[in-house]
């Protein structure tokens, strides 16, 4: 038997249908963001970076940059275990207090990404509560997901940020059954915000558990970047939020807030944050430089919103279609999975502007997208070459919206 040839004939099919992901190769440089370089086989080029994730550019912020030189001087490179083994550093710690304080809860927990703080929150709480019942939105994140699987819990899907179908499914569920309704602040793909006050109002009145997964607003949205529901003031009516470190923050790692009991269960239970090693201490120190400075400084924030909403205006003016979006996200809809990809690779090869194709399962089928996402060091002359290269791809291509 050739076990190679079934691995050969699940990659064909990804090639064939134009979903098979590429990972093109990047440098970015230190102090250039969005510059950056890129690699093809012995063929180096400039580009500029349009679907990076360090959304307000702190990858490159001075202040982190110099905390996690000085811990690597002060302790070294590695955390030296899993937390319950030599692995807690005072970083960690002093990192946890600062989340904890960033969503006004009692306590927070540091986990090595968001996808493992989403997994293992969820499968570990889930399982803890007997009998209990997941209501989840319909758009949930793979790792939420991943976590709802693992606890091996009943689970009800609400339609997407719709508080009257969450409403009409907790109704027909048993009200004495524990219950507990996961959903995102910002959906990562469309960029639309949820209605957290309305969710929550009736997760209470049928005595649920609210989860609130803030990885795309933590830092970018509210007065110190304790995201949308801190915007909304409304954070004390959720009753664990989520966030990661590795997007707005700059630096990697996820987390998770709530009161020191839930906390507890998740530390004490969940055993993918037991068995892994932790992060390392520069990190961390990063991470909590990124956090102190972005509880004071609105000045990213403000810049980053503004260069979103400018982008889409002038991409709106030539006749490409951005598809609706409340935040900072900028996705522009081609509705073709091989013409994603070829607008992506014509873009990066022949205009130096990388922008990652978004294809099925990651968006619908028929919803492929150029997912754009403008920080506050992207300037004008940047955005005008990307306008006008989009306008030609789009032409060439014949894609809609030309």
């Amino acid at each position: 038997m050739n076990y190679d040839n079934f691995f050969i004939n699940a990659l064909d099919v990804l090639k064939q249908e134009g979903r098979y992901r590429v990972f093109n190769d990047i440098k970015r440089i230190s102090g250039k963001f969005p510059n950056a370089a890129y690699f093809s086989g012995d063929q180096e080029k400039k580009v500029v970076v349009w679907c990076s994730n360090d959304y307000l550019g702190m990858g490159q912020n001075k202040y982190v940059i110099e905390a996690m030189h000085k811990a690597i001087d002060k302790v070294g490179a590695g955390s030296g275990g899993t937390r319950n083994i030599s692995g807690t550093t005072h970083y960690h710690v002093l990192l946890e207090q600062e989340l904890a304080d960033l969503h006004n809860k009692e306590s927070a927990l540091l986990f090595t990404s968001g996808y493992i703080s989403n997994e293992a929150s969820l499968s570990t709480l889930v399982s803890i509560m007997p009998n209990c019942i997941i209501f989840s939105d319909e758009l949930n994140h793979a790792s939420m997901i991943q976590g709802m699987i693992n606890s091996n819990a009943e689970k009800k899907i609400f339609r997407h940020n719709d508080p009257e179908h969450l409403n009409t499914l907790l109704k027909e569920s048993d009200p004495e059954r524990p219950k507990l309704i996961a959903f995102e602040s910002v959906y990562s793909m469309d960029g639309d915000v949820a209605p957290i006050k309305e969710i929550c109002a009736v997760a209470k009145e049928n005595k649920g558990l609210t989860y609130l997964d803030e990885v795309h607003a933590v830092g970018m949205y509210g007065s110190r970047g304790g995201g949308i529901a801190e915007r909304e003031g409304i954070m004390d009516q959720i009753d664990v939020i989520e966030g990661t470190l590795a997007k707005a923050y700059g630096t990697m790692g996820g987390y998770i807030a709530a009161n020191k009991y839930i906390i507890d269960t998740v530390r004490s239970f969940a055993s993918s944050f037991i068995f892994t090693t932790s992060l390392p201490p520069a990190i961390a120190a990063g991470a909590l430089a990124s956090v102190k400075h972005l509880k004071q400084s609105n000045l990213e924030r403000k810049k980053h919103q503004e260069n979103a909403e400018k982008l889409k205006t002038k991409l709106r003016q030539t006749g490409i279609i951005v598809m609706p979006s409340e935040s900072h996200i900028v996705p522009v809809l081609v509705g073709d999975p091989v013409l994603c990809k070829k607008a992506s690779d014509i873009l990066l090869t022949e205009f130096s502007i990388y922008v990652q194709p978004i294809n099925y399962p990651t968006v619908p089928r028929g919803k492929e997208r150029l997912r754009i996402t403008p920080t506050p060091l992207h300037d004008d002359l940047m955005m005008d070459h990307l306008v006008d290269s989009f306008k030609e791809v789009w032409k060439r291509l014949n894609i809609s919206g030309l």
